[in-house]
Parts: structure tokens; sequence; C-alpha cells
């Protein structure tokens, strides 16, 4: 009886997706594909012009623009990485959790370090933005912590080590040996 209820269910939920992507086929059929000029304004398309050397070897103000974005771009595709991968493990978590009958599980402790971790790397950003530097993604693992940092004009100073370095001994539990900081330029 339960093997004919499953078939049912999975059966409905089947029917109900399969429904659900021919209507968006059904609405979508007629619509013209976006170009990417209408989405992005005219600065953040380039063209030939912008790719093209000047005569003195320099480069454009708009290669420039786009090598400050480069950076800008790496922090955001590692919080993105970080926070996918973060998502999945919550998730497998939760999951093991709704199995698991046991009350101290250790799901339950793994999923509050996922938890405690996403927040002390959150201060730690915070905290190495507020000192004045660009921007800053910081990373915890078991090994220790890993803190990438938008490089100043003159480049990470022992200072600037210094300053970073305190700051992630003040917000975590790791020693000076289990730090790394990387200059992302």
């Amino acid at each position: 009886m339960k093997t004919w209820k499953k078939n049912v269910v999975a059966a409905g939920v089947l029917v109900t997706v399969c429904a659900g992507i021919y209507l968006n086929w059904l609405y979508t059929e007629d619509m013209q594909p976006v170009s990417i000029e209408d989405t992005l304004n005219s600065s953040q398309v380039l063209d030939d012009s912008m790719l093209v050397m000047s005569q003195d070897g320099e480069q454009s103000a708009a290669a420039e623009n786009l090598s400050n974005n480069t950076a800008s771009d790496y922090f955001a595709a590692i919080r993105l990485s970080r926070q996918e991968a973060r998502d999945s493990a919550v998730s497998l978590l939760q999951e093991a959790m709704a199995y698991d009958t046991a009350s101290d599980s250790s799901s339950a402790q793994e999923l509050e370090s996922i938890v405690e971790d996403a927040l002390s790397e959150a201060q730690i950003e915070s905290l190495v933005i507020a000192k004045g530097y660009a921007d800053c993604v910081a990373y915890m693992s078991d090994d220790g912590i890993s803190v990438a940092v938008a490089a100043p004009e003159e480049g990470l100073q022992q200072t600037d080590v210094a300053v970073i370095t305190d700051i992630v001994l003040s917000q975590s539990d790791y020693s000076i040996d289990n730090i790394r900081i990387v200059e992302v330029s």
C-alpha cells in the first residue's frame, strides 16, 4: 500500500514539473532575446577601441577601470563561492539532522560551527575594511585562516600585515602560525 502512495506522489510531482516547464516555454516562446547592451550601460561593454593600447604603451582609462573591476570581481567571486559551499554544507547537515534521531547530534555541532565561522569571517572582513583597505575576504578552515586583502598602491607593508594579523587574532582563536595574508592586486 505504501509503494502505491509513493508512486502516486512521484507521478504528481512529475506532472507538476512538466506542466511548469511547458507553461514556461509557452510564455517565453515569443519573447525576443535580450541584448547585452540593454542590460549593461555603455561603459561596461568593451569594444575594440577599449582593448587597444595607446601609442606610448600605456593602458587607456577604460583598461585601467577594467583592471580595478578585476580585483572587485575576484572578491565577489570568492564570496559567492564561499557562500555556495557553505549553503550546500548547511543543507546537507539539515537533512542529516532531520533523519538523525539522537538528541546530541554531531550535525548540530557542525552546523553551529559553520555559523560561528561565518560570523567571525564577516567581523574580520568588516574590521579590515574599516581600517581603510578597499576590500577583504576571510576564509576559516581547520588548518587556519586565509585573509585576502586588496593591495594598496604601494602594496602591503609590514605594518599592514601587523594590523590585519591583530584583527584576526582578536576575532578568532587561531594562533599567529595559522594566519595567511594574501595580497590581491
